[in-house]
Protein backbone atom coordinates (compact mmCIF):
# COMPACT_ATOMS: atom_id res chain seq x y z
CA UNK A 1 0.00 0.00 0.00
CA UNK A 2 1.09 3.57 -0.70
CA UNK A 3 0.05 6.76 1.06
CA UNK A 4 0.02 10.51 0.55
CA UNK A 5 0.75 12.56 3.68
CA UNK A 6 -0.09 16.27 3.87
CA UNK A 7 1.51 18.32 6.65
CA UNK A 8 2.83 21.79 7.35
CA UNK A 9 6.58 21.19 7.69
CA UNK A 10 9.09 18.39 7.35
CA UNK A 11 11.96 19.63 9.47
CA UNK A 12 13.67 17.86 12.35
CA UNK A 13 14.73 21.22 13.82
CA UNK A 14 11.25 22.78 13.80
CA UNK A 15 10.33 23.60 17.41
CA UNK A 16 6.65 22.80 16.92
CA UNK A 17 6.59 20.12 14.22
CA UNK A 18 9.97 18.40 14.46
CA UNK A 19 8.30 15.39 16.12
CA UNK A 20 6.37 14.59 12.91
CA UNK A 21 9.58 13.34 11.28
CA UNK A 22 9.32 10.27 13.54
CA UNK A 23 5.72 9.70 12.48
CA UNK A 24 6.80 9.66 8.83
CA UNK A 25 9.71 7.33 9.60
CA UNK A 26 7.44 4.86 11.38
CA UNK A 27 4.77 4.95 8.67
CA UNK A 28 7.47 4.43 6.02
CA UNK A 29 8.31 1.07 7.59
CA UNK A 30 4.88 -0.23 6.60
CA UNK A 31 4.27 1.28 3.17
CA UNK A 32 5.97 0.75 -0.18
CA UNK A 33 5.94 4.46 -1.01
CA UNK A 34 5.20 7.56 1.08
CA UNK A 35 4.60 10.81 -0.79
CA UNK A 36 4.69 13.82 1.54
CA UNK A 37 3.29 17.21 0.53
CA UNK A 38 4.26 20.07 2.85
CA UNK A 39 4.61 23.83 2.87
CA UNK A 40 8.22 23.83 4.03
CA UNK A 41 11.04 21.28 3.84
CA UNK A 42 14.03 21.45 6.18
CA UNK A 43 16.51 19.07 7.83
CA UNK A 44 15.70 15.36 7.68
CA UNK A 45 17.18 11.94 6.96
CA UNK A 46 14.07 10.07 5.88
CA UNK A 47 14.13 6.62 4.24
CA UNK A 48 14.48 6.22 0.48
CA UNK A 49 10.83 5.25 0.03
CA UNK A 50 9.78 8.72 1.26
CA UNK A 51 9.42 11.50 -1.31
CA UNK A 52 8.83 15.11 -0.22
CA UNK A 53 7.21 17.83 -2.30
CA UNK A 54 7.27 21.35 -0.82
CA UNK A 55 4.58 23.77 -2.01
CA UNK A 56 6.49 26.77 -0.70
CA UNK A 57 5.30 30.10 0.69
CA UNK A 58 3.33 31.25 -2.36
CA UNK A 59 -0.24 32.55 -2.33
CA UNK A 60 -2.79 30.06 -1.00
CA UNK A 61 -4.55 29.82 -4.36
CA UNK A 62 -1.34 28.77 -6.12
CA UNK A 63 -0.61 26.18 -3.42
CA UNK A 64 -4.16 24.82 -3.69
CA UNK A 65 -3.85 24.53 -7.46
CA UNK A 66 -0.51 22.69 -7.18
CA UNK A 67 -1.92 20.34 -4.54
CA UNK A 68 -4.82 19.43 -6.82
CA UNK A 69 -2.38 18.93 -9.70
CA UNK A 70 -0.36 16.51 -7.54
CA UNK A 71 -3.50 14.76 -6.27
CA UNK A 72 -4.68 14.16 -9.84
CA UNK A 73 -1.40 13.77 -11.70
CA UNK A 74 0.00 11.24 -9.22
CA UNK A 75 -3.28 9.51 -8.39
CA UNK A 76 -1.85 6.10 -9.29
CA UNK A 77 1.01 6.52 -6.78
CA UNK A 78 -1.04 6.54 -3.56
CA UNK A 79 -4.01 4.60 -2.19
CA UNK A 80 -4.99 6.71 0.83
CA UNK A 81 -4.40 10.20 2.26
CA UNK A 82 -3.33 11.19 5.77
CA UNK A 83 -3.74 14.91 6.56
CA UNK A 84 -1.93 16.13 9.67
CA UNK A 85 -3.51 19.10 11.51
CA UNK A 86 -4.21 21.25 8.43
CA UNK A 87 -7.83 21.03 7.21
CA UNK A 88 -6.86 23.49 4.46
CA UNK A 89 -5.55 20.53 2.48
CA UNK A 90 -8.98 18.92 2.64
CA UNK A 91 -10.73 22.13 1.62
CA UNK A 92 -8.44 22.40 -1.40
CA UNK A 93 -8.37 18.79 -2.59
CA UNK A 94 -10.86 16.78 -0.52
CA UNK A 95 -13.46 16.90 -3.29
CA UNK A 96 -10.93 15.44 -5.73
CA UNK A 97 -9.81 12.66 -3.38
CA UNK A 98 -13.46 11.79 -2.89
CA UNK A 99 -14.04 11.63 -6.65
CA UNK A 100 -10.95 9.40 -7.00
CA UNK A 101 -12.21 7.05 -4.28
CA UNK A 102 -9.21 7.70 -2.01
CA UNK A 103 -9.75 7.11 1.69
CA UNK A 104 -8.91 10.30 3.63
CA UNK A 105 -7.97 10.49 7.33
CA UNK A 106 -7.49 13.76 9.24
CA UNK A 107 -5.44 14.04 12.44
CA UNK A 108 -6.49 17.08 14.47
CA UNK A 109 -5.84 18.10 18.09
CA UNK A 110 -6.85 21.68 18.85
CA UNK A 111 -9.71 23.44 20.63
CA UNK A 112 -10.34 25.73 17.63
CA UNK A 113 -13.41 24.93 15.50
CA UNK A 114 -13.10 27.03 12.34
CA UNK A 115 -15.01 27.14 9.09
CA UNK A 116 -12.02 25.45 7.47
CA UNK A 117 -12.23 22.58 9.97
CA UNK A 118 -15.97 22.15 9.47
CA UNK A 119 -15.47 22.04 5.71
CA UNK A 120 -12.47 19.76 5.93
CA UNK A 121 -14.25 17.24 8.15
CA UNK A 122 -16.98 16.97 5.50
CA UNK A 123 -14.41 15.57 3.05
CA UNK A 124 -12.67 13.28 5.58
CA UNK A 125 -13.66 9.65 6.06
CA UNK A 126 -12.24 9.53 9.60
CA UNK A 127 -10.92 12.10 12.07
CA UNK A 128 -8.32 10.92 14.59
CA UNK A 129 -7.65 12.89 17.77
CA UNK A 130 -5.75 12.42 21.03
CA UNK A 131 -8.61 12.84 23.53
CA UNK A 132 -12.26 13.84 23.58
CA UNK A 133 -11.19 17.34 24.66
CA UNK A 134 -8.80 17.63 21.72
CA UNK A 135 -11.54 17.83 19.07
CA UNK A 136 -14.49 20.13 19.82
CA UNK A 137 -16.60 19.58 16.69
CA UNK A 138 -19.27 16.88 17.24
CA UNK A 139 -18.98 14.25 14.52
CA UNK A 140 -19.55 10.52 14.15
CA UNK A 141 -16.32 10.41 12.14
CA UNK A 142 -14.15 11.06 15.22
CA UNK A 143 -12.02 8.34 16.82
CA UNK A 144 -10.01 9.02 20.01
CA UNK A 145 -6.68 7.21 19.69
CA UNK A 146 -4.29 8.94 22.13
CA UNK A 147 -1.17 10.98 21.43
CA UNK A 148 1.87 9.62 19.60
CA UNK A 149 4.76 10.30 21.98
CA UNK A 150 8.05 8.76 20.87
CA UNK A 151 8.79 6.96 24.15
CA UNK A 152 12.08 5.61 22.80
CA UNK A 153 13.23 9.22 22.41
CA UNK A 154 11.47 10.85 25.36
CA UNK A 155 12.65 8.60 28.17
CA UNK A 156 14.22 8.97 31.62
CA UNK A 157 17.77 10.33 31.49
CA UNK A 158 20.93 9.10 33.15
CA UNK A 159 21.30 12.15 35.42
CA UNK A 160 21.64 11.15 39.08
CA UNK A 161 20.14 14.42 40.35
CA UNK A 162 17.81 16.85 38.65
CA UNK A 163 18.61 20.57 38.57
CA UNK A 164 16.65 23.07 40.68
CA UNK A 165 15.08 25.01 37.79
CA UNK A 166 11.56 24.36 36.55
CA UNK A 167 9.90 24.39 33.13
CA UNK A 168 6.90 26.04 31.52
CA UNK A 169 6.46 24.87 27.92
CA UNK A 170 4.09 25.92 25.16
CA UNK A 171 3.21 28.63 22.70
CA UNK A 172 3.44 32.06 24.32
CA UNK A 173 -0.23 33.02 24.19
CA UNK A 174 -2.78 34.03 26.80
CA UNK A 175 -4.61 30.68 26.95
CA UNK A 176 -1.41 28.91 28.04
CA UNK A 177 -1.24 31.09 31.20
CA UNK A 178 2.55 31.19 31.43
CA UNK A 179 2.01 34.21 33.70
CA UNK A 180 0.59 31.89 36.38
CA UNK A 181 3.59 29.58 36.11
CA UNK A 182 6.02 32.52 36.30
CA UNK A 183 4.27 34.01 39.34
CA UNK A 184 4.21 30.64 41.12
CA UNK A 185 7.90 30.02 40.47
CA UNK A 186 8.77 33.56 41.61
CA UNK A 187 6.82 33.10 44.85
CA UNK A 188 8.67 29.81 45.45
CA UNK A 189 12.04 31.39 44.65
CA UNK A 190 12.66 29.00 41.75
CA UNK A 191 14.40 29.73 38.46
CA UNK A 192 12.06 29.01 35.53
CA UNK A 193 12.80 28.34 31.87
CA UNK A 194 9.89 29.38 29.64
CA UNK A 195 10.17 27.40 26.40
CA UNK A 196 8.19 28.53 23.38
CA UNK A 197 7.49 31.33 20.93
CA UNK A 198 4.43 33.48 20.43
CA UNK A 199 2.83 36.92 20.53
CA UNK A 200 2.84 37.24 24.32
CA UNK A 201 6.60 37.09 24.82
CA UNK A 202 7.17 40.81 25.44
CA UNK A 203 4.21 41.05 27.81
CA UNK A 204 5.41 37.99 29.73
CA UNK A 205 8.97 39.33 29.93
CA UNK A 206 7.67 42.62 31.34
CA UNK A 207 5.46 40.75 33.80
CA UNK A 208 8.38 38.60 34.98
CA UNK A 209 10.51 41.71 35.40
CA UNK A 210 7.80 43.39 37.48
CA UNK A 211 7.86 40.39 39.85
CA UNK A 212 11.68 40.21 39.88
CA UNK A 213 11.14 36.61 38.77
CA UNK A 214 14.06 34.41 37.74
CA UNK A 215 12.46 33.70 34.37
CA UNK A 216 14.55 32.76 31.33
CA UNK A 217 12.80 32.93 27.95
CA UNK A 218 14.57 30.39 25.76
CA UNK A 219 12.54 30.60 22.56
CA UNK A 220 11.60 27.41 20.77
CA UNK A 221 13.50 24.18 21.42
CA UNK A 222 14.31 21.37 19.01
CA UNK A 223 13.21 17.87 19.97
CA UNK A 224 16.71 17.05 21.25
CA UNK A 225 16.83 20.24 23.35
CA UNK A 226 13.37 19.52 24.70
CA UNK A 227 14.36 15.99 25.72
CA UNK A 228 17.40 17.32 27.58
CA UNK A 229 15.25 19.89 29.39
CA UNK A 230 12.71 17.25 30.47
CA UNK A 231 15.52 15.06 31.79
CA UNK A 232 17.24 17.82 33.78
CA UNK A 233 14.45 20.03 35.19
CA UNK A 234 12.90 19.42 38.59
CA UNK A 235 9.28 20.11 37.58
CA UNK A 236 7.11 20.93 34.60
CA UNK A 237 4.53 23.55 35.56
CA UNK A 238 1.55 23.22 33.22
CA UNK A 239 -1.02 26.04 33.40
CA UNK A 240 -2.82 25.86 30.06
CA UNK A 241 -6.53 26.70 30.05
CA UNK A 242 -7.31 24.93 26.76
CA UNK A 243 -8.64 21.85 28.55
CA UNK A 244 -6.93 19.54 26.05
CA UNK A 245 -4.46 16.74 26.67
CA UNK A 246 -1.26 18.66 25.93
CA UNK A 247 1.53 16.61 24.43
CA UNK A 248 4.19 18.44 26.48
CA UNK A 249 2.78 16.93 29.68
CA UNK A 250 2.91 13.43 28.20
CA UNK A 251 6.48 13.95 26.96
CA UNK A 252 7.49 15.15 30.42
CA UNK A 253 5.92 12.12 32.11
CA UNK A 254 7.60 9.80 29.60
CA UNK A 255 10.88 11.43 30.67
CA UNK A 256 9.96 10.80 34.36
CA UNK A 257 9.67 14.54 35.06
CA UNK A 258 7.24 15.43 37.88
CA UNK A 259 4.33 17.55 36.60
CA UNK A 260 2.29 20.21 38.40
CA UNK A 261 -0.86 21.10 36.49
CA UNK A 262 -3.88 23.36 36.93
CA UNK A 263 -5.85 21.42 34.29
CA UNK A 264 -8.63 18.90 34.93
CA UNK A 265 -7.71 16.97 31.77
CA UNK A 266 -5.20 14.68 33.52
CA UNK A 267 -7.43 12.66 35.83
CA UNK A 268 -5.86 9.23 36.20
CA UNK A 269 -2.38 10.49 35.30
CA UNK A 270 0.46 10.63 37.87
CA UNK A 271 0.46 14.44 38.10
CA UNK A 272 -0.05 16.90 40.95
CA UNK A 273 -3.26 18.88 40.34
CA UNK A 274 -3.38 22.31 42.02
CA UNK A 275 -5.65 25.34 41.96
CA UNK A 276 -4.91 27.92 39.24
CA UNK A 277 -3.24 30.55 41.40
CA UNK A 278 0.41 31.44 42.18
CA UNK A 279 0.10 30.47 45.85
CA UNK A 280 -0.95 26.87 45.07
CA UNK A 281 1.74 26.49 42.41
CA UNK A 282 4.42 27.87 44.76
CA UNK A 283 3.35 25.52 47.57
CA UNK A 284 3.58 22.55 45.17
CA UNK A 285 7.04 23.61 43.99
CA UNK A 286 8.26 23.65 47.59
CA UNK A 287 7.31 20.02 48.14
CA UNK A 288 9.44 17.00 47.39
CA UNK A 289 8.25 15.29 44.17
CA UNK A 290 6.00 12.31 44.91
CA UNK A 291 7.13 8.85 43.88
CA UNK A 292 5.08 7.54 40.96
CA UNK A 293 5.39 5.41 37.85
CA UNK A 294 5.10 8.23 35.34
CA UNK A 295 6.53 6.38 32.37
CA UNK A 296 4.34 3.28 32.04
CA UNK A 297 1.01 5.02 31.40
CA UNK A 298 2.50 6.99 28.50
CA UNK A 299 4.10 3.92 26.95
CA UNK A 300 0.88 1.95 27.28
CA UNK A 301 -1.65 4.54 26.12
CA UNK A 302 0.08 7.39 24.30
CA UNK A 303 3.19 6.01 22.61
CA UNK A 304 3.97 6.36 18.92
CA UNK A 305 4.34 2.58 18.65
CA UNK A 306 0.70 2.20 19.75
CA UNK A 307 -0.58 5.04 17.56
CA UNK A 308 0.93 4.02 14.21
CA UNK A 309 -1.14 0.79 13.90
CA UNK A 310 -4.30 2.80 14.64
CA UNK A 311 -3.46 5.29 11.88
CA UNK A 312 -2.77 2.43 9.48
CA UNK A 313 -6.05 0.72 10.34
CA UNK A 314 -8.00 3.93 9.77
CA UNK A 315 -6.33 4.39 6.37
CA UNK A 316 -7.25 0.84 5.39
CA UNK A 317 -10.81 0.54 6.77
Amino acid sequence: MRILICTQAVDRDDASLGFFIRWIEELAKHYDHVLVVCLRKGTHTLPKNVEIVALGERHKLFRAFELCAIAWGRRHEYDAVFVHMNPEYLVAAGWLWGALGKRVVLWYTHKSVSVLLRTGVYFADTVLTASKESFRLPSQKVAVVGHGVDTDFFAPGSYELRDEWVLSVGRLMKSKRHDLAIAGAARAGRHMKVVGVGPERRALEEYAQSLSAQAEFTGGYTQAEMRSAYQQASYLVHTSETGSLDKVVLEALASDLPVITTSDAYEGFPVLKVDPNPESIAAALQREPHNADRVSIIREKHSLSKLIPKIMQSLKS
